[in-house]
């Protein structure tokens, strides 16, 4: 994927960026996706997508590695926030086989893992793509029509 990190900012009222993600958002809890919010996207945004996944996992799969928890697109470019356990947008596929979001569950004993949510700026809806696209298949689609992207990171430690 295209390098294009911009002024774009990324938070979430559920934790700070490299701090802890609260259970409730996570396998072991009420596994919902957290609320987040956007601002400062760059001039010409037609659409986003999101992203969130753990460098951490040790899983290599299809010659990448991590795992991935979330993908989701489709988000009109009025959007600026999500609320938690949000149904804007088109579900992909995540690494638990399922559509959505799937939370954090490092493996027991494995330490604390980080969480990379990113947000991506796109010029172009993507409104034509069909739900539960991999993220490798997502990427495919967007990244010629990358603008700008930045990230959250959430850290969590399983027990």
């Amino acid at each position: 994927m295209a390098f294009a990190l911009s002024t774009m900012q990324l938070t979430s009222p559920a934790f700070d960026d490299g701090g802890a993600i609260p259970a409730r958002h996570t396998g072991e809890g009420d596994d919902i996706s957290p609320a987040l919010v956007w601002q400062d996207a760059p001039a010409g945004t037609k659409g986003f997508a999101l992203i969130c996944h753990d460098p951490d996992a040790p899983l290599v799969q299809n010659g990448t590695y991590g795992f991935v928890h979330w993908v989701l697109y489709n988000i009109p470019a009025s959007t600026t926030s999500l609320e938690e356990a949000t149904s804007v947008g088109r579900r992909g596929k995540n690494d638990f086989g399922k559509l959505g979001f799937g939370g954090p569950m490092p493996p027991e004993g494995h330490g604390s893992h980080r969480y990379y949510f990113w947000v991506l700026a796109l010029d172009k809806p993507t409104d034509d793509l069909p739900e539960g696209l991999k993220l490798h298949d997502l990427l495919v689609q967007v990244e010629p029509h990358l603008l700008g992207m930045n990230r959250l990171v959430g850290t969590y430690r399983r027990g």
